[in-house]
């Protein structure tokens, strides 16, 4: 199960290595995304100030679902970069049933030192609603980065993204990903933002040098029962 705060962070995050895992290993994969991702761009939150583009933004995801082939999505609505307008239990609770209803085993989600509060919030939710108690089968978490939220942290912050697990991916893992990130009309962005597609296969270079493959993405392993 895969656990974002909005529609796009699924792609950014591992979208390629969701493709690989389905394709070549048939992991069955749930994605859930709390946030509605829009109407932070004003001053205040109107949904019917931006109807339209919430009504774009979630069709939109269908299309990046189509790119990738992960198997069933829920949305929630929770408002765009203020999920610290909002108790933390309310978030906790939605991810608590999602994962009752899909059974997760493992868990991606967000690097809890993101600079976006959202994604802070949502690992904070995540890790919450996994306590490791005897009943709970969610054995692994794991995060990754989000690109234009992760690396932005300042370089004075300790909780730095420092990865432990890294997926292997190839070039065509690499285009589902930028097809599907394509998708969302309202978040891509031209060449050197961090969502751009020349960006996005830089990354995965990146991280691919850093372990001796062509490309990669990386993650970092918080808990994993055996």
């Amino acid at each position: 199960m895969i656990v974002v705060a909005h529609p796009d962070d699924e792609l950014l995050g591992l979208g390629a290595s969701m493709h690989r895992l389905i394709n070549e290993y048939g992991v069955q994969t749930h994605l859930v995304i709390l946030g509605e991702g829009i109407t932070s761009r004003s001053d205040r939150r109107d949904i019917q100030q931006w109807e339209d583009e919430l009504t774009i933004h979630k069709s939109n995801i269908k299309k990046a679902q189509a790119a990738i082939g992960y198997h069933s999505v829920a949305v929630h609505d929770f408002p765009d970069n203020r999920f610290d307008s909002v108790a933390l239990l309310d978030i906790i609770k939605v991810i608590e049933k999602e994962k009752e209803a899909f059974q997760a085993e493992v868990i991606f989600t967000h690097h809890g030192g993101d600079l976006n509060v959202d994604h802070q919030r949502t690992f904070e939710a995540v890790i919450t609603a996994c306590r490791p108690m005897s009943h709970e089968h969610s054995k692994t978490i794991i995060t990754f980065e989000t690109p234009s939220g992760t690396e932005w942290r300042a370089s004075s912050d300790p909780r730095h993204f420092v990865p432990n697990f890294f997926v292997q991916v190839t070039e065509e893992s690499l285009n589902a990903k930028v097809k599907g990130m394509e998708a969302y009309e309202f978040e891509k962005r031209p060449y050197p933002h961090p969502r751009s597609p020349e960006a996005l296969f830089i990354q995965a270079q990146r991280w691919g040098i850093a372990v001796g493959v062509a490309y990669a993405e990386a993650f970092t392993i918080v808990r994993t029962i055996c």
